[in-house]
């Protein structure tokens, strides 16, 4: 079986889907392909400086590098009405001949380009849906379907979405929020939804076990500044207003102010870096490679994401770290019996909830948990076995299924036409504008 997978970035060294699901999807037999643009994780919020030379993609476009157990083919970009297009992915179908072609997203210009050319080329579809409602404006007020901004939506991510589901045989949901949001705003039918939640790489992401691993944790914390009796709470990710850790940052810095043993640990880069690095208690470290970052999640006692979702979260919980996250996360599976909600945004709720979790027994009743949990349930390896069977079923089922699909392109070809006629496209972009 040859599957392609289609991303819009990909950055080398991080524990993104992209990276990880083709590496277990190798190893269980599988030719695997991987497309992507040269552009950074980061490309849609401006630059953000990378301290470790590995994270640096550093990829041009036309090239074709070797990863683990798979190949990254590079390609050029463009924009057009603001949505990423990759240059020559037909091109580079027809050059692979999949079997499999998985994409990210089930709107956008790289989704109608894979539906487009999956009737001539021939191979099953499959898409994913990616979208929390906690960064889905739309997906968090009550609104009309003639509200200007859902009739926008309506013309701009549900039509499209629609069409492109015909010849898509599932959609993967991280989560039921990202599910309720495909379905709701991108034209995404509800039978073609499937729950399949981000994964965690328990190769680098497990328990501390043995001595080697035991003593990288007491001195990675003596380097840090810890003390054995301090308990870290640990961020990784952007340092931006979304994600807001500065109020994680105040919560550790009042603790820290009233004498309890508390200290932060903040890995990654942003805009909020040098506020954070003043507040009292507090440790930042600069993004790091994925095989780095387990060490550090040892290193600490609880995990905080203090807004939005983050897969980091799940990675945490691998390590046996407690959760704290808020309360209007719609994720809230990763919080039942591994961990506590706070109310978002309240400094005082937070530094409660982390002195609930002062006990080492609670923690470690909650760690231990987690732990299992990801990796009997959220393991890649589980995920990638997942995937290939259902790719199999799509392949089995192929020659039934071939007149179903030569009607349902009937359609797509002719919004195909329309699509790639720059005159619509130009009118699309128009009225993008006025609504």
């Amino acid at each position: 079986m040859h599957i392609v997978l289609i991303s819009k970035v990909f950055a080398p060294a991080m524990g993104y889907l992209e990276n990880v699901l083709p590496k277990y999807l190798a190893r269980r037999g599988a030719k695997v392909d991987v497309v992507a643009s040269s552009l950074a994780p980061s490309y849609h919020q401006g630059p953000i400086p990378l301290a470790d030379g590995e994270l640096r993609p550093g990829l041009a476009p036309g090239s074709v590098e070797p990863m683990e157990g798979f190949r990254l083919h590079v390609l050029g970009h463009d924009r057009i009405c603001g949505q990423l297009r990759l240059a020559g992915l037909g091109q580079t179908l027809e050059e692979l001949q999949p079997d499999i072609v998985q994409t990210m997203t089930p709107i956008g210009w790289i989704a109608a380009a894979a539906a487009w050319h999956r009737r001539r080329l021939g191979y099953r579809l499959f898409s994913g849906c990616h979208y929390h409602a906690s960064v889905f404006p739309l997906a968090q007020i009550k609104s009309s379907a003639f509200q200007p901004a859902r009739m926008r939506c309506f013309l701009e991510r549900s039509v499209h979405g629609r069409v492109v589901s015909w010849v898509t045989e599932k959609y993967y949901a991280i989560s039921p929020d990202c599910a309720e949001v495909a379905r709701r705003f991108f034209g995404v039918p509800a039978a073609k939804l499937e729950i399949c939640p981000l994964g965690v790489d328990t190769e680098v992401f497990h328990l501390a076990s043995g001595p080697a691993e035991r003593g990288e944790r007491a001195s990675l914390r003596a380097r840090l500044g810890f003390g054995e009796a301090e308990i870290v709470c640990v961020y990784s990710g952007r340092f931006g207003e979304d994600k807001n850790p500065l109020l994680l940052a105040r919560a550790i810095a009042r603790l820290a102010v009233s004498g309890e043993h508390y200290r932060g640990l903040f890995v990654g880069e942003g805009p909020q870096a040098a506020e954070i690095a003043k507040c009292r208690g507090c440790v930042v470290q600069p993004f790091m490679p994925m095989s780095k970052l387990g060490g550090y999640y040892r290193a600490a006692e609880i995990g905080v994401w203090p807004t939005q979702e983050s897969m980091s979260m799940l990675d945490a919980l691998a390590c046996g770290l407690p959760l704290v996250a808020n309360d209007t996360m719609r994720a809230k599976e990763r919080l039942e019996g591994t961990g506590m909600a706070y109310r978002l945004g309240d400094v005082d709720d937070l530094v409660w909830k982390l002195r609930a979790l002062g006990a080492a027994g609670l923690r470690a009743e909650m760690g231990a948990e987690g732990a299992r949990r990801m990796r009997e349930k959220f393991s890649w390896e589980a995920i990638a076995a997942r995937r290939i069977r259902d790719y199999e079923a799509a392949l089995e089922t192929k020659g039934t299924t071939a007149q179903r699909a030569s009607l349902t392109m009937a359609h797509a070809e002719e919004a195909g036409a329309s699509l790639r006629n720059s005159e619509w496209r130009d009118t699309a972009c128009r009225l993008r504008g006025r609504l």
